[in-house]
């Protein structure tokens, strides 16, 4: 089995610092808690999982070639996007009304500790998952870029010996953004204490919120 991992490795390096929907909602679930940016971090990598089970049964494939089904993936997508977006925006509508005590919304006392913590991987995990299921360019990555570096075996196994190619790369390329994703949780956790002031949390509600609605008609635009 011959992979070029060298340059896979760059290629998927490269895809991971030019950010796009999962790197938005890793980050704004960072800033609310570190637990809910983990746990969205796990949640986008898992939503590979399911683009690189279906890139090895060849159901991406029949995807791409149905402009339906993949026109449905896309816009289901995007309206996601436009979803998150709201909400961050109804969130930056509460951040600018005068607040009884300073802090974000997970630090105030629970009464329920563990059943705080439940909720916030529980939501981190899904909107890391759900953005990137419903992310057609995802899908398309490992449709299109990943078996550039595939290479057939002669034989008859030579359909197996590139499902299994197909599970490395993907699998190398889970690893690659959990490491980078916590990274990114761990720099952003440090922000948590300045995001706390309500005026600047308004306006990072309202800019992030601004962004989701953005890429989501962006998606939702293009042909």
């Amino acid at each position: 089995m011959s992979v070029d991992l060298v340059g896979f490795v760059g290629v998927v390096l490269v895809a991971y610092l030019v950010p796009g929907p999962d790197f938005l909602v890793v980050l704004r679930s960072a800033t609310e808690h570190p637990a809910k940016g983990r746990a969205a971090a796990l949640g986008a990598q898992a939503g590979l999982c399911v683009h690189m089970l279906a890139a090895a049964l060849g159901l991406s494939l029949v995807a791409a070639r149905s402009p339906a089904v993949f026109d449905a993936v896309r816009l289901l997508g995007a309206a996601y996007l436009v979803h998150l977006g709201i909400r961050a925006l109804l969130a930056a509508r509460r951040a600018a009304r005068p607040a009884g005590g300073p802090g974000l919304p997970d630090a105030r006392p629970s009464a329920d500790g563990r059943g705080a913590g439940r909720g916030r991987w529980r939501s981190g995990f899904s909107e890391g998952l759900l953005t990137n299921v419903l992310n057609p360019k995802a899908a398309l990555f490992f449709l299109s870029v990943l078996p550039q570096f595939v290479h057939g075996g002669g034989g008859g196994g030579g359909g197996g010996t590139m499902t299994r190619q197909i599970f490395l790369l993907g699998t190398l390329d889970v690893l690659i953004g959990v490491a980078y994703w916590f990274a990114l949780v761990a720099v952003a956790a440090r922000l948590r204490a300045f995001l706390a002031r309500p005026r600047v949390r308004h306006r990072w509600e309202l800019t992030t919120g601004w962004l989701f609605v953005a890429i989501g008609a962006g998606i939702a635009a293009a042909a």
